[in-house]
């Protein structure tokens, strides 16, 4: 009970107890009495009065605070909440962000609550429509100059490569591979951009060696003098599978030279496993942080969406594609351990379910056959072997498989080999009929 309460009590037993003493020294005449009664009456009237202001005081003071509450909940909305939204939906959270709530409890459920949730609601409904559709016209953007970007580029090693076929001096060709060679790197910066788009990687090819395909994603990186291959392998990758094997060591590799001093090797070598095998890349660089290395390691798993419009800047397509390549195709790519340098070690796995069997061998080609017996001399039908190189069909004759092998892919260009020191003169020379550099290895450099 209120000081104030505490003396209208006071008052209300004095003024009672004074009217009761008046109506004892007026009791005999008839108009004291009656003016005792009216007093009280009066005063009675007037305490009720009072306590009515007391309550209007009281909801006058509660209605100043929920007006202030709900001022101090705007403030909050409009400077806590939906900021916390934007940049929620800025970094790719979406509606899922953590909503600290209302700043007062008591709010939850009444119709200002339930108002600034429709408000949040609203914003994050709106912008994620804005975003869907600056991110749904920033790949149709992208894809057309990508594909433009292709055609020119697969034009451009077109000619190229008449050229080389055509001209055998060696000034010409002294220029022209390092032209060839940076043409294949355009391709494949051109195939990594499209990646991330959702675009096919434009090649389709048939069963190749894994070591070729790792020579080929070599032959696409700048630096490919400083790769070096360990080891020689037999398996074969399915031809569906080629091409992103080919892209993702090229981007591996890439990373790997381009993070590690100019005069240190990147080191390539394969490890076979129970469910697969897997192609190990060593380099000499400065290693990841553990930040760095954890968030390597979340875009290599391909688990994100990729958003053009949320790609930092400057943005970074390496890893991102080959994430997005290793979810697409079933491969894996971990770059989780330390090089045995200090650098970074990546490993591409390969599950068995993306190798080839090899091709058939080629089986021996059958004798001629024997000339046609004169009419004069009996015929004479030769034994046939036991053991025959190819089946026998009902009629006797021998019926001849199709041999399995590497099919030229007529609609993309050949695919570029980096240029060695003094290509021009030993390309030349080969030109001009010498053999022994027909059969050079793509990893060899031509003595001079």
């Amino acid at each position: 009970m209120t000081a104030r309460h505490i003396g209208h009590r006071k008052f209300e037993d004095l003024m009672s107890f004074l009217t009761q003493d008046a109506a004892l020294l007026l009791a005999p005449s008839g108009g004291m009495v009656a003016a005792g009664v009216a007093a009280f009456h009066y005063r009675r009237k007037a305490v009720r009065a009072e306590r009515r202001a007391g309550g209007l005081e009281i909801r006058a003071r509660a209605a100043e605070q929920q007006v202030a509450a709900r001022d101090a909940e705007a403030g909050h909305l409009a400077g806590i909440r939906l900021p916390a939204l934007v940049d929620a939906l800025n970094r790719g959270g979406g509606g899922t962000h953590r909503d600290g709530g209302l700043l007062h409890a008591h709010l939850a459920g009444t119709p200002v609550g339930k108002a600034y949730a429709g408000v949040l609601e609203q914003v994050s409904a709106l912008a994620t429509g804005a975003s869907e559709r600056a991110e749904g016209a920033s790949r149709a953007a992208v894809q057309a100059v990508v594909r433009s970007f292709q055609a020119l580029v697969y034009e451009q090693q077109t000619a190229i490569t008449a050229l080389l076929e055509s001209q055998h001096d060696e000034r010409v060709l002294e220029f022209a591979i390092p032209i060839d060679h940076a043409g294949s790197q355009l391709a494949r910066r051109a195939q990594i951009v499209g990646v991330l788009t959702g675009m096919w990687p434009g090649r389709q090819r048939d069963d190749a060696l894994l070591l070729e395909a790792v020579r080929g994603g070599i032959s696409r990186i700048r630096d490919y003098r400083r790769v070096r291959i360990t080891g020689e392998r037999g398996e074969y990758v399915a031809g569906r599978f080629v091409e992103p094997v080919v892209l993702a060591v090229a981007e591996l590799l890439d990373n790997a030279a381009r993070h590690s001093e100019p005069g240190t090797l990147v080191e390539v070598w394969f490890v076979e496993a129970h469910n697969g095998i897997s192609i190990v890349i060593d380099d000499a660089g400065i290693g990841l942080s553990p930040e760095e290395r954890e968030r390597a390691a979340h875009l290599l798993s391909g688990a994100g969406p990729v958003r053009l419009t949320e790609l930092r800047t400057p943005p970074r397509f390496g890893f991102l594609a080959t994430g997005v390549l290793a979810a697409q195709y079933g491969f894996k790519v971990s770059v989780e351990q330390q090089s045995v340098h200090g650098g970074v070690r990546a490993v591409l796995h390969l599950p068995r379910a993306l190798l080839a069997r090899p091709p058939a061998q080629q089986q021996p080609q059958q004798p001629a056959a024997a000339p046609a017996p004169r009419a004069d001399e009996p015929a004479v039908v030769p034994p046939v072997p036991a053991e025959h190189p190819y089946p026998v069909a009902g009629d006797g004759l021998p019926v001849r498989r199709r041999r399995r092998g590497p099919k030229p892919d007529l609609s993309a260009p050949p695919p570029a080999v980096p240029p060695a020191a003094g290509a021009g003169s030993d390309l030349a020379a080969f030109l001009r009929g010498t053999h022994s550099a027909r059969h050079l290895s793509a990893d060899q450099e031509p003595s001079s």
